[in-house]
């Protein structure tokens, strides 16, 4: 019996394929995942606690509790100054819902995506998925930042999307306000929609193409509770979009998940009140110290502003970076994502949102592996 066409080619995700091979040896030290080795904040859990007790077990409105989405327009207009309502928010089972229910509902068979690379690669599955077509946009040349100039090549009459990531997830890199500011100047003259992935905007505060509330129009705003607070297991986001856009997502998300847990729902109007500047401070010490390390060992990488991966290179070491992720692990017992995974080959993800004395033993061990080649 014949499945669909689009699962043709469709893999476990690079992140987890490497994540399953070092869980398979005994004291690897994984530097794979974004998982913060936080437990989520007490008083999240308590809240979660305390809707359960108080019975919150039945359904929401498919787009969500009204309280969490009038706290997280209040949230958005206080931190970022955008200016959405209640009814442009939707409540989703994480940032990987509502991408998949942004870029479905937008996308049709033949449409154009310009993702820039190194990218996560779920935008290119979901695009697959739709039948839309990735068009990517090398950034290494830049420095991993967008230029106005690489979007506008890329883009065809066919254009109906484009993807921006920052604080970017693999490179860490925060896109320019000049940079960001061109490409407004551009899209503005076009028929199109940009997906704004910002879920890491929580661990250091940066300005996004979101901010650009003149475009409001176009912008499919993603955010997710999973990095800033360490709820990566509870499996909440929020997409934001202008009105009319978000009532035909809405009906979409309602036809795949109903809505997201009540109770869950709850937590996140808490953690909306909670500062996790603590969490990124520590980020920004480790990211320090990564840095420092992997310069000392000639592994050059673009300094992040965000999220908390480093992307060094590795091309002066080899032409295959899978290769050499799958011996780290089994001859160092370290753990990284090669930049293939994220179309840009020649390059290793590296997490450091883990616990500082593993990070410190991952560096030891990576400095040793290194001498021995």
């Amino acid at each position: 019996m014949e499945l669909n066409r689009n699962l043709d080619g469709l893999r476990l995700g690079g992140i987890r394929r490497f994540t399953n091979l070092a869980k398979a040896v005994d004291g690897c030290i994984l530097l794979t995942l974004g998982e913060p080795e936080f437990d989520t904040p007490a008083p999240i859990r308590a809240a979660a606690k305390a809707a359960l007790d108080q019975g919150l077990t039945h359904y929401t409105a498919n787009p969500g509790d009204i309280g969490l989405r009038q706290a997280i327009a209040g949230f958005e207009a206080e931190k970022r100054g955008l200016t959405y309502t209640p009814e442009e928010v939707l409540v989703t089972l994480g940032a990987t819902q509502a991408i998949y229910t942004a870029m479905t509902g937008v996308l049709n068979p033949g449409d154009e995506v310009i993702i820039p690379t190194p990218a996560f690669s779920l935008y290119d599955t979901v695009a697959r998925m739709a039948g839309a077509t990735p068009v990517y946009v090398d950034t290494a040349g830049d420095g991993f930042q967008l230029t106005a100039q690489a979007v506008e090549r890329a883009v065809t009459e066919k254009t109906k999307l484009l993807v921006l990531n920052s604080p970017n997830n693999p490179t860490g890199v925060v896109y320019t306000r000049e940079n960001l500011g061109a490409i407004a100047n551009l899209i503005r003259e076009r028929d199109m929609f940009v997906l704004c992935d910002d879920v890491y905007w929580g661990l250091g505060h940066c300005f996004t193409f979101t901010q650009f509330t003149q475009l409001k129009e176009k912008i499919l705003a993603v955010q997710s509770f999973s990095k800033p607070y360490a709820m990566t297991g509870w499996r909440i986001g929020y997409l934001m979009a202008p009105q009319p856009v978000l009532e035909r997502l809405t009906v979409l998300h309602s036809h795949m998940v109903t809505c997201a847990p009540t109770m869950l729902q709850a937590a996140c109007k808490a953690a909306l009140a909670w500062d996790p500047g603590e969490m990124a401070a520590r980020y920004a010490q480790r990211r320090a110290y990564i840095c420092r390390r992997l310069a000392d060992m000639g592994l050059p990488a673009q300094e992040p502003k965000g999220a908390f991966y480093v992307f060094p290179s590795v091309r002066h070491l080899t032409q295959d970076d899978g290769e050499l992720c799958l011996r780290l692990i089994r001859q160092a017992k370290v753990a990284a994502v090669p930049g293939s995974v994220f179309g840009a080959p020649g390059y290793l993800r590296m997490s450091y949102c883990c616990a500082m004395d593993q990070l410190e033993t991952a560096m030891d061990r990576l400095a040793e592996f290194l001498q021995n080649q």
